[in-house]
């Protein structure tokens, strides 16, 4: 039923189904749907101009289109860094149309409050979708990095949330994790459909919960690892890659964080996957313990 990819990192190249992110698709909007026209959600989801489980089941279904696209016709990056530009528009509608009870500003590190006033929703909003769904979508290759990574930031957030809006993730959260064990496990690929899909879900929930400041700590690691490829890329004209040699991974160069990591260090996947798990965690704790602090 599903389109078979071989696994680079495992011995004799074993063929492993792709694209399963779009279960992750189906089952957080028909979820968003039920929680939307069921009379078992919290009463003050609804106290917004737009409904919130409707704009988040819209942006998912945006990020895992265009995932899904890239996955069809594989898009040159050029394209695909501003593709999730459109997926922006629902979440901008959104804020401008609960101005009354959402903040403009942004907390920043050494800057304190910055109130960016409309910029905020016309520049700001497109920016963090643009950077967030891109920078999750090129911290992958290995099994788990493209499911673990995001799950931990996902969980980060919805901690911090309010209980109205922790309802709203735990499914689409239970769906991830499931995908993740099998992702980690090498059972499965859930391709760009799933990364985008997850980046998109990631930017949206923290917009609208208020948790720009969070999500602006807990994705440095996804930042890092992009600046380094793209400077990688414009500067040497080169990409990033690992060598296999049938047990572990090892890289001749520092061109990204799967690399800087491995540099010289073979480590088999599962510990590459582990370790640069264990750092997005550190981050996302210092944004729970900013938040809480």
């Amino acid at each position: 039923m599903w389109p078979k990819v071989p696994d680079q990192h495992k011995p004799g190249n074993p063929l492993v189904p792709w694209g399963i992110g779009v279960v992750y698709v189906l089952f957080a909007t028909i979820y968003l749907f039920l929680i939307y026209f069921s009379n078992l959600s919290p009463p003050s989801i609804f106290t917004t101009a737009v409904s919130a489980p409707l704009t988040l089941a819209v942006c998912i279904l945006f990020g895992g289109f265009m995932g899904m696209l890239d996955d069809w016709i594989d898009l040159k990056w050029r394209y695909k860094a501003f593709m999730p530009l459109i997926a922006a528009l629902p979440l901008m509608y959104f804020v401008l149309a609960n101005q009354a009870t959402m903040r403009t500003s942004i907390t920043l590190p050494f800057l304190g409050s910055v109130q960016f006033g409309e910029a905020y929703i016309y520049i700001i909003i497109p920016i963090i979708v643009m950077v967030i769904t891109n920078t999750i979508n090129m911290l992958g290759g290995l099994n788990g990095l493209e499911t673990i990574c995001p799950a931990i930031i996902l969980i980060g957030l919805t901690a911090l949330s309010s209980p109205e809006f922790q309802f709203l993730m735990i499914g689409p959260l239970i769906v991830w994790l499931i995908l993740s064990f099998f992702n980690f496990q090498g059972k499965l690929f859930v391709g760009n459909t799933g990364s985008f899909a997850i980046g998109l879900t990631i930017a949206s929930f923290a917009v609208m919960t208020d948790l720009k400041s969070s999500l602006l700590v807990s994705i440095l690691p996804y930042v890092f690892n992009s600046v380094l490829i793209l400077l990688t890329v414009f500067f040497v004209r080169k990409k990033a890659g690992v060598k296999f040699d049938g047990k572990r991974l090892v890289s001749e160069h520092k061109r990204s964080l799967v690399t800087l990591i491995t540099y010289k260090r073979p480590l088999t996947e599962k510990q590459v996957v582990a370790i640069i798990s264990l750092i997005v965690a550190v981050f996302t704790v210092l944004a729970v313990i900013g938040i809480i602090f």
